[in-house]
């Protein structure tokens, strides 16, 4: 699957695009057909701690994903995103299989 990190307002470190990249690929074992995911990274200007959001949007045929999350670490953030596109791709499977 072909990933875009895209960081807004600041540069990312390869460590972190490695990071996406692996975690993103472990989505393609619950949909195999996902097409491309472009990961947005921004850093919120808040006093809050948690000022990280990973925006990640998935395309699948005939369909895009976006899940938003906001945590203390860009890690987190994506972390949590891809469990929530796991659980939008696991469904979506099922849709689509109980239909055939």
């Amino acid at each position: 699957m072909k990933v875009s990190v895209h960081a807004v307002n600041f540069t990312v470190d390869k460590k972190l695009v490695d990071f996406v990249q692996e975690r993103l690929d472990k989505l393609e074992k619950y949909y195999d057909k996902v097409v491309s995911a472009d990961v947005f990274l921004k850093v919120e200007k808040t006093s809050d701690k948690e000022n990280k959001v990973a925006e990640v949007k998935i395309n699948v045929p005939g369909d895009d994903f976006l899940v938003k999350k906001q945590c203390k670490t860009f890690e987190e953030a994506v972390e949590l995103s891809s469990e929530s596109l796991e659980r939008l791709l696991v469904k979506r499977k099922e849709k689509i299989s109980s239909h055939i």
